[in-house]
């Protein structure tokens, strides 16, 4: 079912929140970068899912230790489900320590160290330890295989269709590790919406301290971009150099990929050039604030003939800056939908079509419960839907 909501598009063409409006000038160039300095680039808009550039977006590639994004997230998943907590303490195996100290990046960890949750999250997102990675897996998990099986169990849960991680750390295992850029793009924008304390407090931090060593984060957009904090940047020979990245400003948050970037220097200037393209190309428009409803969809058989629908967060677009384009928003569900509706259950999506620019669907959620009517309340509402 499809119905076009003109109330909204009226509101979208009428309330433009021009971003960076008050900044200072950039030293970074805004531009797309090449074909040569990033072979693949994605970028989309965070709030609302836009893609505002792609250029090979679903071309596999070896993601390094930008994989780490996906262990951090499956950790801060079971931090929420209380199955992990910051102030646990791991120990690390003896194999562990023969295999993975001082290999590649690493938090030196000692072979009788007894470190935190919050001190391997905090190694792996900022100086990107492949130890600090093993050691949250195992303690976690209790094997490297079952971790393993929960991080892919929870790609594919996220809507990750082209990717599959063979290890938590990205260390080159002959491919058994890839993605593309809209799985990474979808990874970060799932971790920020869902856990915006815990990506606050885990990332963005421009070096660490473990053990009397600090170490400066790699991160080639975070304290040079304004609003950067972030994500995870890799490296392998066999990868090239990647970057998955966001940065918020006046309420838009981009996030992007670039990858199979020859150079490390190649890599940091296209990551920096398109994100500020970004910035520089797009207004952002709110839409609707936070819990204000969207529509309704019609309920069959329940206590309540329809049910409202927000979204989660505010709903905000973006538009090519400079021009008036076309909006045209629409609700797609499969209905009519059937009682019982449960509070915050996925119902339906917000089709955002604007004109120049590709699709794009934001989730929409039940306000409330709908319960299955009982054989009064059907007949009452058989008789309203008479009469109307």
């Amino acid at each position: 079912m499809r119905k076009q909501l003109t109330f909204l598009s009226a509101l979208a063409l009428a309330s433009p929140a021009t971003v960076g409006a008050q900044q200072s000038r950039s030293e970074i160039e805004p531009a797309i970068p090449s074909v040569e300095a990033a072979p693949i680039a994605y970028l989309i808009d965070a709030k609302s899912g836009q893609v505002l550039f792609s250029r090979e977006a679903d071309r596999r590639f070896v993601p390094a230790s930008i994989t780490k994004t996906m262990t951090t997230f499956l950790a801060f998943e079971w931090m929420e489900e209380g199955r992990l907590f910051p102030q646990q303490v791991y120990t690390i195996r003896p194999e562990t320590f023969r295999k993975w100290h001082r290999v590649g990046s690493t938090m030196f960890l000692p072979a009788d160290a007894r470190v935190t949750v919050d001190d391997l999250l905090h190694g792996i997102t900022t100086i990107s330890a492949n130890d600090g990675s093993i050691v949250l897996a195992e303690g976690a998990a209790g094997t490297l295989e079952d971790w393993l099986a929960a991080m892919n169990a929870k790609a594919s849960e996220i809507g990750m269709k082209d990717s599959r991680f063979g290890t938590p750390n990205g260390w080159m295992d002959e491919g058994g590790t890839f993605t593309t850029a809209r799985d990474l793009a979808l990874l970060g924008q799932r971790m920020i919406a869902r856990h915006p304390s815990k990506y606050a407090h885990f990332f963005g931090a421009t070096g660490f301290e473990y053990n009397g060593i600090t170490q400066r984060n790699h991160d080639p957009i975070t304290g040079v971009v304004r609003g950067a904090d972030g994500i995870k940047s890799g490296f392998t020979n066999q990868a090239g150099y990647g970057f998955l990245g966001s940065a918020e400003r006046d309420g838009q948050r981009l996030i992007m990929v670039v990858a199979g970037s020859p150079r490390g220097t190649m890599r940091n200037e296209a990551a920096r050039s398109l994100i500020e393209w970004g910035f520089n190309s797009f207004d952002s428009r709110l839409l609707a604030p936070v819990e204000q409803r969207i529509a309704t969809a019609r309920v069959q058989e329940g206590s309540a003939r329809s049910v409202g629908l927000h979204a989660r967060g505010p709903v905000r677009i973006a538009t090519p800056r400079g021009k008036d384009p076309k909006v045209t928003l629409s609700i797609r569900y499969e209905g009519p939908i059937r009682a019982p509706v449960s509070e915050g259950e996925r119902i339906a999506e917000l089709i955002v079509e604007i004109e120049g620019m590709p699709e794009s669907r934001i989730p929409l959620y039940a306000e409330r419960d709908v319960e299955v009517a009982s054989p009064v309340q059907r007949l009452v509402n058989g008789f309203v839907g008479w009469v109307s």
